[in-house]
């Protein structure tokens, strides 16, 4: 064990998250004790079964006593409720950090419930997850070689910042410090419009399927049931459209939290779709295929470039 091992975590939210991180932190051997909140029994049960946790709390305020950290994996429009419950138990010592996939909401939050506690609150977001939820999903190596972002405040001391840190590379995560703001702009770009996109197909093809779109592809005589378009889907729908398996409840509150910015982005996907539309229309094959190659170079740099 090292100075950054934790004599007893608190687990807020023993899901995929953190189900992971607990089980990582363990097989790091950096963790004695392990205290999981939840709100269904079902799942807190099968996360002790699965040794992600020790004990299942019963008791707020017995579950905090004496906690080093408390890692809040919790959806992000719960984030506010939890944070005021908590603050009242939290011991002077005790670092609080997250998971939230929105950084400038979850601040925000701090702000308000735990104003006494900012220098040992250490936002973060692991940019690692599965359309798959639930502590059955939890893995030791979820987080091996994936981005960890923390996006510490200006409360936050040097020493919670370090020993966070020091948590996640233990876990095998590769850490990086920004702005939330700059965080919000990032993830709206390559994770919230993305989930927005698959999301949206998936009910499009539903909705074409059975003629209640707003503006139906499929004319009344030519309709196609959404079970035979699918019938007829490929590898690369499936592949697509992965992510649309993800938990509603979760990417609700990540698309409000972090609405200001993914308007912009859903704007500006709509003039690329704009642009698109209007090369099909002229019927030029070379403005398509310049777009096209591009967007495959830019591919193959990302993966090679990605471990």
């Amino acid at each position: 064990m090292t100075d950054i091992a934790i004599n007893k975590l608190v687990v807020i939210g023993v899901g995929l998250i953190g189900g992971s991180f607990a089980l990582a932190l363990r097989k790091a051997e950096l963790v004695t004790h392990i205290t999981g909140v939840g709100r269904s029994q079902a799942n807190m049960e099968r996360a002790r079964d699965l040794g992600a946790v020790d004990e299942i709390a019963r008791d707020l305020p017995k579950a905090l006593k004496d906690a080093d950290v408390v890692f809040l994996a919790i959806p992000v429009g719960r984030t506010g409720e939890t944070m005021a419950q908590i603050a009242p138990y939290l011991e002077p010592d005790t670092i609080v950090t997250d998971a939230g996939s929105t950084k400038q909401n979850v601040i925000a939050a701090a702000r308000a419930h735990l104003a006494e506690h900012l220098h040992n609150f250490v936002p973060g977001h692991p940019v690692a997850g599965a359309e798959l939820s639930g502590a059955g999903a939890a893995n030791s190596n979820l987080f091996r070689d994936k981005n960890l972002v923390l996006t510490p405040i200006e409360e936050t001391s040097a020493e919670a910042l370090k020993r966070i840190t020091k948590l996640w590379q233990a876990c095998g995560a590769q850490v990086s410090e920004m702005s939330a703001k700059r965080h919000d702009e990032i993830l709206a770009t390559v994770s919230h419009l993305p989930h927005v996109l698959a999301f949206t197909l998936m009910h499009y093809v539903a909705a074409a399927g059975n003629g209640s779109g707003a503006d139906n592809a499929f004319s009344t005589d030519d309709m196609i049931r959404s079970s035979e378009l699918l019938r007829f889907a490929g590898s690369g729908f499936r592949d697509f459209t992965r992510i649309a398996a993800s938990s509603p409840e979760m990417w609700r509150d990540i698309c409000l939290g972090n609405r200001e910015v993914l308007f912009k982005q859903i704007d500006a996907y709509q003039n690329e779709l704009a642009a698109l539309r209007e090369m099909l229309a002229r019927g030029d094959g070379d403005a398509l295929e310049r777009v096209f190659s591009g967007a495959r170079e830019t591919r193959r740099q990302w993966l090679k470039e990605t471990p």
